[in-house]
């Protein structure tokens, strides 16, 4: 859970800003946007396969290039 204080005579834009950045860096917001809908696991295997197989052919390639 996160908590942010506003301090004594501070902007409340800026305490929202601060709690916007730590949303941001628990990684909040993306696990909300992951569980807008309800996902197969199928789905989710295969979307997981493909990642690896986009960061192997990533890795592949940059090998390929830096020789």
């Amino acid at each position: 859970m996160i908590h942010v204080t506003v301090h004594e005579g501070e902007d409340v834009e800026q305490a929202i800003k601060r709690f916007r950045r730590k949303c941001e860096q628990e990684g909040i917001i993306k696990e909300i946007k992951n569980h807008r809908f309800y996902e197969k696991p199928s789905e989710r295997r295969r979307k997981a396969q493909s990642k690896a197989l986009r960061k192997l052919r990533k890795a592949m390639f940059l090998q390929r290039k830096g020789r």
